[in-house]
Formats: C-alpha cells, structure tokens, sequence
C-alpha cells in the first residue's frame, strides 16, 4: 500500500466519519450541555475521538491479520481500545474515579507486560537499567498521560493538533525504522486525528470526549515505549515532544494537590484555559500550542535524538520556557488570569 494513499484514506474516512458520529450523538442527544466552569456556550455533540479510535483498531487488528504487526505490540494495543472503552463508557455515564483509575492502572500493567523491558533511561552522567525500576515507571507514565491528555482536551482543537504534531514529527524518526508496523500505527493515529480536527477547529462542532482524549494519551506512551525499545527515539525526546500538555498539566496538578483540592474534579485552571479566557479566543490559544510545538520544540526534539547523552540537559532546555509561561499563565490557580508585565 502507498506510504501516501494510506493517510490519505484515512484522513477521508475519518471527516466522514466524525460526521457521522456528530448527526449520531445529535440524534441521540449525547451532547456536553454548558456549566459554569465550561469553556463554550451552547450544547455540543461529544465522542468524536471516537473515529480516532475505531480507524486505529480497524488498521491495528488489519495489520496483525496479514502478518505486519508483531504480536507483542498488538496485544499491547489492546490495552488502549481497553481505555477507549472505558473512556466511551464516561462519556455516557461518569465513573467514578475509585473504579476508573484501578482499571487505568490495570491496563497499563497489561500493555507494559506485553511490550517486555523498557529501554534504559539515560541521565547523561548516570542512567536507570533496573527493569525493577523502569517497569513500574512506564506504568505510571502511561497512567499518567492518558490523564493528562484527558485533562488538556478543554478547548477547540488543542487536543486533535496536539495529536497531528506529535505524530508527524514522531513519523519523521521512525519511518526508516527496522519495525514498518510503527510507521503504519503512527501515519493511521496521525491521519485519523487530522480527520478528527476538520470537525474539531474552533468552532468546535464536537468534542473528543474521554473516549478519544484517554485513548490519545495512553497510545502516545504506547508508542514512546516502542520507539524507545526500537532506538529511533528517546525518553528525552518524547518528553520534549509533548512538552506543552506535560508542563501545564503538571504544574496545574502539583499546585492543586498542594493546596488541598481534588485532582479527579473539573475544573478551568490549566495554563491554556487561563490564556483562552484572556485572549477570548481558543483558535488562537491552540495555534500557539502548534507554533510552539514546530517552532520551539521540535528542533530541541531532533537535538535529543541526534546527541542522545546529552538528552535529559536539553530537555531542561526546552521546558524550561514552558515552565516559565505556565506559571505567567497562573497554571493551578482558580480564578480569573490577570496578566501581568
């Protein structure tokens, strides 16, 4: 199949397919109605990430079937459609965290089982071997980022570009690998997000909803994992890609926890949300997120990749601005974002 007819059929299939899954969740009425804390006005369709979903597991398990992907990393995939269930399931009818989180956890032992030993992680002066140590980390790692992606999908289109960015700098390294089912997995998540953000730009006529934002998250570490076992990029280099959702999650979760509020409940105080609220614009918020994504750190990406042992320095590098613009942007902090010089 043509490396250009593949993402191309499933950019199509993907638009129509939002689409459809739009006149469904209109018909019968799976809609987020607005609350005070919501960050748009009239009710919208929900669930949309869904086609991401569905277009990854059709290409997954048509891939497996004809012999392409191994069968380590296709039940290790299993552990993402897992979460995509359970995330489809919340969208419809909220599970509680004491429930969702365990499930979480158990899914990511699966996928991090199936996948076998995590690749060392490299500090440069000193590096962690111990499969004691690295396996637990990954688990969490993957926890964690199907959370943080969840908790980043707030405004129109940031979680869709998000995705499109990743994978097509991701794609750039990992296209001359030795595994071509990586290159497949990442054109088709790529591809179908595309699709996905036709319907998803401001003004958003659907949201992902948990069943793609879960997923979105927990695939992205699915794939740092493979990518990293395979040595076409690094922990550095995948922490630096996704720098922007990392940072602001993060710290917005850090000064929660600190001053005592819960961490599982809504809320609009993340970094991006506070600057979409200043600028009255969420097209212009994302558009930044995607400059900043090409401009600042995809190069900073290459670098880690090209000078792996000095990976964990350059990552402090890159985020360190980020940092900086997430506390700038009171990331954490309730209440209305006043910018200051």
């Amino acid at each position: 199949m043509s490396s250009l007819v593949l993402p191309a059929g499933v950019f199509v299939i993907s638009v129509i397919l939002t689409g459809l899954l739009r006149a469904l969740a209109l018909r019968i009425r799976i809609l987020d109605v607005p609350v005070d804390r919501s960050a748009h006005s009239a009710p919208t369709p929900v669930g949309g990430g869904a086609a991401i979903v569905l277009l990854s597991a059709a290409s997954a398990f048509y891939f497996y079937a004809d012999g392409t992907l191994p069968h380590s990393i296709f039940m290790a995939l299993l552990g993402a459609y897992v979460i995509a269930f359970l995330g489809f399931i919340d969208d419809l009818r909220s599970i509680h965290a004491k429930w969702r989180v365990p499930l979480h956890i158990a899914a990511a032992i699966w996928s991090v089982a199936w996948l076998g030993d995590v690749a060392p992680i490299d500090f440069g002066l000193v590096s962690i071997n111990s499969q004691w140590i690295l396996q637990p980390l990954a688990v969490v790692a993957l926890v964690w980022l199907l959370n943080l992606y969840n908790f980043m999908d707030g405004i129109d289109g940031i979680a869709g570009s998000e995705l499109v960015c990743v994978n097509l700098v991701s794609l750039f390294f990992v296209i001359n690998s030795t595994d071509y089912s990586v290159t497949l997995i990442i054109m088709v998540l790529g591809a179908a997000s595309a699709g996905f953000l036709a319907w998803n730009w401001e003004p958003a006529r659907i949201f992902m909803g948990d069943v793609g934002s879960g997923f979105s998250g927990f695939m992205l570490g699915l794939l740092a994992l493979i990518t990293m076992q395979q040595g076409s990029m690094t922990v550095w280099s995948w922490l630096i890609l996704l720098g922007v959702f990392v940072v602001d999650a993060t710290i917005t979760l850090l000064r929660r926890l600190l001053v005592g509020e819960r961490w599982y409940v809504g809320h609009t105080s993340h970094a991006y949300q506070h600057a979409a609220r200043h600028y009255k614009s969420h097209g212009k918020v994302t558009m930044t997120v995607v400059l900043i994504n090409i401009c600042w750190l995809t190069p900073w990406t290459v670098a880690s990749v090209v000078f792996p042992k000095l990976g964990f320095f350059l990552s402090l590098l890159a985020l360190g601005p980020l940092v900086m613009l997430a506390l700038k942007f009171d990331a954490g902090k309730s209440g209305q974002f006043a910018m200051t010089d």
